[in-house]
């Protein structure tokens, strides 16, 4: 993520009512963190290769609504 995209998740956080992108931005940290764990593994069984690849498309799928949500923030701060 951008520095631009952190400072301004960092001020969206602050603002009351911000629980999706709180939950969005938990459950991110999390996928990573479980592929980290599959991505360090020199073999993966049939289903954990289902697993990561399930787990990459929840974090894609995260991200893209992530995106949105900055996107519609950055939208109404450029409003005057």
């Amino acid at each position: 993520m951008e520095k631009r995209d952190e400072e301004l998740v960092i001020r969206i956080l602050a603002e009351p009512g911000n629980d999706e992108l709180r939950k969005l931005m938990g459950e991110h940290r999390a996928y990573e963190t479980r592929l980290d764990e599959f991505n360090k593994r020199v073999y993966l069984s049939d289903q954990e290769q289902v697993e990561r690849k399930r787990i990459q498309k929840l974090k894609l799928a995260g991200r893209d609504r992530i995106e949105q949500i900055l996107a519609a923030h950055r939208e109404k701060e450029a409003l005057p």
